[in-house]
């Protein structure tokens, strides 16, 4: 099983922290936010990872090198200096990510989930992992009905940035620049997306006051 963590974002919300150092470095806790899904993922088993990135990308690969340090094996799929987005970039390296489903992270949050949980082999084209709606987002993404993720519901949850993708899920994609949330609309509409509500610990790291907050709590955990 192979992982992917999306690591191509600019972070403008996040300037001018982002202005010499790509997101996914930016640290909490004495790491960056990065090498905590690496240690997650070589935790759960998960050792080859494929890492895209683009705004200063070098200094992400300098950074993590060959990944093994960490016990993992890490390739790069670099995307230029403006990125391919979500869809887009998880297209580019699907050459890196073979013929089976894989994991996806963003780089840009924090969570204890544990990814051996995550299904190696999803029902339908997709699974993704649902969390509470943060305070930032109260109308949520997408609704459960059972294991079933549907995108209208009574009860509303956040996509959490973490999933299960198959390659067919991207079948009829083109090497362009584009989201990744259409294609996981279509799936749920045609019954081909499945997930779980997890109520564990997640922030979504899109600024630098939520960054200070993570620092404070891992801070607080340790002491």
């Amino acid at each position: 099983m192979k992982a992917m963590i999306l690591a191509a974002g600019r972070g403008e919300r996040m300037r001018p922290l982002t202005d010499t150092t790509p997101k996914a470095l930016l640290k909490a806790g004495g790491n960056s936010l990065i090498e905590y899904h690496i240690h997650a993922l070589v935790k759960a088993g998960i050792k080859d990872i494929v890492i895209n990135h683009a705004h200063l990308g070098e200094q992400i690969e300098a950074a993590l090198g060959d990944g093994s340090r960490y016990g993992a094996v890490i390739t790069y799929s670099p995307e230029g200096d403006t990125g391919l987005e979500t869809g887009g970039g998880i297209y580019h390296a699907l050459p890196l990510l073979g013929t089976d489903p894989f994991f996806v992270v963003n780089a840009d949050i924090w969570t204890d989930y544990p990814f051996g949980l995550l299904p190696y082999r999803p029902a339908g084209m997709a699974y993704l992992v649902l969390v509470d709606n943060p305070s930032f987002k109260r109308q949520g993404d997408f609704a459960l009905q059972g294991d079933r993720i549907v995108n209208e519901g009574e009860l509303m949850y956040t996509f959490s940035g973490i999933g299960v993708y198959t390659p067919e899920l991207f079948h009829d994609c083109s090497p362009v620049t584009f989201p990744l949330a259409p294609l996981l609309r279509k799936a749920a509409n045609a019954g081909q997306l499945s997930g779980e509500h997890y109520k564990g610990v997640w922030y979504d790291i899109g600024t630098p006051e939520r960054l200070h907050m993570l620092e404070c709590e891992l801070t607080k955990s340790k002491s």
